[in-house]
């Protein structure tokens, strides 16, 4: 008896999508969410860098700090925040999460660029610090 190939596929292609569907999406640590959106997003803001950096996190949510479905794999800005925030002893020390925003803010993007943004420069720009920056 000879199985067919085309046939497997159709079944492959549904256990794959079973099984993405499990896995379970990156979640923010909702303080230092909360702190990220109190200093940066300004949704009652008319200036246009403001309103689509708001529209912009918005959309990204947990994406702001993390890369992917992991919660455990963080984009650039991410990688920063984690290196001075810990999410089991920090996230009810709301002073220590603001003062890890202002240094994340003075971070170049790309440290070894001397051109390179700073993250609180793009998020002046409207721009989403974890993006890759063109």
């Amino acid at each position: 008896m000879t199985i067919r190939r085309k046939s497997l596929l159709p079944a492959a292609a549904i256990a794959v999508a079973v099984i993405g569907l499990g896995v379970p999406s990156a979640h923010a640590i909702k303080p230092f969410k909360d702190a990220f959106e109190a200093k940066y997003v300004k949704t009652d803001s008319k200036d246009p860098a403001a309103m689509a950096f708001a529209a912009a996190c918005k959309q990204a949510k947990c994406t702001i700090c993390h890369a992917g479905k992991n919660k455990k794999t963080r984009n650039s800005y991410g990688q920063q925040l984690a290196k001075l925030l810990n999410k089991e002893t920090d996230k009810d020390n709301k002073e220590k999460i603001n003062q890890a925003l202002e240094q994340v803010a003075a971070i170049k993007v790309n440290p070894n660029d001397a051109q390179s943004p700073t993250f609180g420069a793009l998020i002046e720009k409207g721009k989403l610090p974890g993006a890759k920056v063109k």
